[in-house]
């Protein structure tokens, strides 16, 4: 153990007599770690964008989207009954999270007069599994469902349309329909096209305009029958799906169609994507541990008389091998450290969501990634191992004789 601190203490001492030589031969394992660093920490970040933004569309692996109909009128099952079978299916399997979805058009009283917006109707729960982030505000709750005043989340073209610029003074709208009904603006999400109007309202509400058959339900709503989505683990969709067609269908007497509806591939596709990403750091740090390689060869030949003199004196090969290799490791570590925390202080201040995902904020935004970390300081240490070696070698070679002479 003493020798080791030793030969630490000479290495570190040899880093701090040659410093010139020493941050010149670092250059490149500088760049290249940090290359590698901070290449790696954004494939991470820009995959983590690409996932949420096919999952907010598609829902998360795996979505099953379930329609049920009657086969011979066409129509759908009873909102109550069907309400009632979903409750226990999902009771009976411990499916966790279900969403109902429906969409449609709804008519809005704006400053321009009453339009037609496209309308979402849906539960609490299809935000977690949508991974719907709002800009301002909040998504839906599942308290919203008792309220008198239906809870409204739209996008920023709606508000705007509305004529407020945020939700500071708690914005309100009315639904159209004989008998009005006043809706609070509880969230605004970045989607729609353009000048767009979209709006999502939660599944149900504590007032009498809820109620199946409705008559200002019907004239201030128009849309299509409900549908079920379920999450559930990937390797049981198949089976999820044969056993809700089933269930479901013998429940209610209708026709049930389940199927996948999120990017099934998606997995591979961004395994894929992390690969290659790790693939370009690895061959960047190989660069730059080629250019360490070089200027150590070309140093031990200016020290070979150093190393001479110190064999005179009793040096043994195993001490001049190790203060040499070491001297390469002490370095690179070193410039692995730095490399690493300006990667650190790179990415975390870059304006990744703005950038990357059109200002949405993530719904789980990883921080910087430890494995990047740790493997770039470990290829910096591995990288100045590798270069130290070759340079050691012909160190402990040199004949005692010869190199005083040189």
């Amino acid at each position: 153990m003493t020798g080791l601190l030793g030969a630490l203490s000479e290495a570190w001492d040899e880093v701090r007599v040659h410093k010139s030589r020493v941050v010149l031969s670092l250059v490149g394992v500088f760049l290249a770690v940090f290359a590698m660093t901070t290449v790696t920490a954004l494939g991470q970040l820009v995959a983590q964008v690409q996932q949420e933004s096919a999952e907010r569309g598609a829902g998360r692996p795996a979505t099953i989207q379930v329609n049920a109909f009657d086969p011979m009128t066409g129509m759908p099952p009873d909102a109550e009954e069907w309400d009632a079978a979903v409750a226990d299916f999902t009771e009976r399997y411990g499916i966790t999270t279900a969403a109902s979805v429906s969409y449609g058009e709804g008519l809005y009283r704006l400053p321009g007069g009453t339009q037609r917006v496209q309308t979402v109707r849906v539960s609490p729960s299809y935000g977690e599994l949508h991974r719907k982030e709002p800009v301002q505000g909040r998504w839906f709750r599942e308290g919203d469902r008792a309220s008198l005043s239906p809870a409204l989340v739209v996008n920023e073209a709606f508000l705007e349309a509305l004529g407020v610029p945020d939700l500071s003074s708690r914005p309100t709208v009315v639904l159209g329909g004989p008998t009005p009904v006043r809706a609070t603006i509880v969230g605004v999400v970045r989607e729609g096209y353009g000048s767009e109007l979209v709006a999502y309202r939660v599944d149900r509400s504590g007032g009498p305009w809820d109620d199946a058959g409705s008559v200002d339900t019907a004239q201030a709503m128009y849309g299509g029958p409900t549908t079920l989505e379920l999450w559930v683990q990937p390797d049981q969709a198949e089976q999820v799906m044969e056993i809700v067609s089933r269930d479901l269908g013998l429940a209610l007497g209708v026709q049930v169609d389940a199927y996948r509806q999120d990017a099934s591939g998606m997995e591979e596709t961004l395994a894929m994507l992390r690969l290659a990403i790790r693939g370009a750091g690895i061959v960047v740090l190989v660069l730059g541990g080629l250019g360490v390689l070089n200027i150590g060869l070309v140093t031990v030949r200016q020290r070979i008389r150093e190393i001479g003199v110190r064999r005179s004196f009793g040096a043994t090969s195993g001490r001049i091998f190790s203060a040499v290799m070491l001297e390469s490791v002490c370095a690179t570590a070193l410039a692995g450290v730095a490399a690493v925390g300006a990667s650190i202080v790179l990415v975390r201040n870059l304006p990744l969501e703005r950038l990357l995902n059109d200002g949405i904020p993530l719904a789980d935004t990883p921080g910087f990634p430890v494995a990047a970390a740790v493997e770039g300081l470990v290829a910096a240490t591995a990288v100045g191992a590798l270069a130290g070696l070759l340079p050691a070698i012909i160190a402990v070679r040199a004949k005692v004789i010869d190199a005083i002479r040189f």
